[in-house]
């Protein structure tokens, strides 16, 4: 799973047009680690459809800010370059799926 290194990165993202998910997350963070397998899986079974990578707020405050995520795993469904859903703390593979469709359809 690809992961969004600075400002710059997350622009590219958004210029190509298709639906993004965006993963905020810290090494330290339990909740974190334990998302990570469901949404890696995800990033393999959308691949082409939704472009879903991480961001690691220790090491892109700029884009964390810019979210102003306050709270970790946080995850943003953005289409059209707007921010259309959003998810704080862990979840299920259920949850996401189903919002992974609205944002396709």
């Amino acid at each position: 799973m690809k992961k969004v290194e600075n400002k710059k990165d997350y622009d590219n993202l958004i210029a190509q047009k298709k639906p993004v998910l965006l993963d905020f997350y810290a090494d330290w963070c339990p909740p974190c680690q334990a998302l990570l397998p469901i949404v890696e899986k995800l990033s393999e079974e959308y691949k082409g459809s939704v472009e879903i990578q991480k961001v690691n707020i220790d090491e892109n405050k700029e884009l964390a800010s810019q979210f102003q995520v306050r709270s970790i795993p946080a995850l943003f469904f953005i289409k059209n370059e707007e921010i259309v859903d959003r998810v704080i703390g862990l979840t299920s593979d259920s949850v996401l799926r189903e919002k992974l469709t609205k944002i396709i359809n």
